[in-house]
């Protein structure tokens, strides 16, 4: 989990199994297995070379993201380690998880800020979309300024402090972009269709997340799911490390 406030520029560069992340001393040190938001893209740290490490990647990833173009040509990306506990949520809840790609539709250079439209490669995503909510861009928290074409298209006002502290200042017009919407949106939707269909909504977020037939959801599942429902809403985030991981299917 991240927060969207970059904390360093790097690049990165194919490898034979995966990619190299260079530029990560101003958060080191990293330890085995650390998740490092890479241009948006929640990436383990399979192996430390100093200030880089290195990360197997699926061809998943690599369908779904910008990052198999920015490795060819070593290419700058935006870098965030891992949220803690005792962190600041200063953005907001980002979870490394690229929804889809966008494209760079115009960069317009404003007296105090930028203004940055893009448009959606999957307009899956067009729904999620609505004036002032969050997204994230290449990993960045920013607020959707504005929204054309039914959520299709949208803007954000980039600070000067953030266009120069970011990969924001390299963009070029019709470059592809990671996008992942606020997940709040998910929430309330999940939240609408489980309320429509007369579900337990806690009890679908066990099923979810725990990879069980709802069904067979008892109350202990049941009470985790319920924690971290409320923790997302009320940002309790600790509520969400709290239990164990389920055991692997198989």
């Amino acid at each position: 989990m991240f927060t969207g406030l970059i904390q360093a520029i790097g690049t990165i560069k194919k490898n034979n199994l995966g990619v190299i992340v260079d530029g990560c001393n101003p958060f080191s040190p990293l330890k085995l297995g650390d998740s490092v938001s890479v241009d948006g893209v929640c990436l383990t740290v399979s192996e430390l070379m100093n200030d880089s490490f290195f990360s197997n990647i699926s061809e998943e990833t690599l369908k779904r993201t910008n990052l198999a173009e920015k490795a060819q040509k070593n290419g700058y990306v935006n870098l965030e380690p891992a949220l803690r506990l005792s962190d600041r949520l200063g953005g907001h809840i980002v979870s490394g998880h690229i929804d889809g790609l966008g494209k760079v539709v115009s960069i317009e250079n404003l007296k105090n800020s930028w203004n940055l439209r893009v448009s959606w490669d999957d307009l899956n995503f067009c729904r999620y979309m609505c004036d002032k909510a969050s997204i994230s861009l290449n990993g960045i928290s920013l607020t959707i300024a504005e929204i054309y074409v039914d959520g299709c298209e949208f803007s954000v006002a980039v600070i000067p402090h953030t266009w120069s502290n970011t990969c924001l200042k390299f963009l070029t017009i019709g470059e592809k972009v990671n996008l992942e919407v606020d997940l709040m949106a998910k929430y309330a939707e999940s939240l609408l269709k489980t309320t429509k269909n007369n579900v337990d909504i806690h009890s679908s977020t066990a099923s979810q997340i725990f990879k069980v037939p709802i069904e067979q959801v008892d109350n202990s599942l049941r009470r985790k799911a319920k924690a971290i429902n409320f923790g997302i809403i009320y940002g309790q985030f600790g509520e969400l490390f709290v239990f164990p991981c389920p055991p692997p299917s198989g």
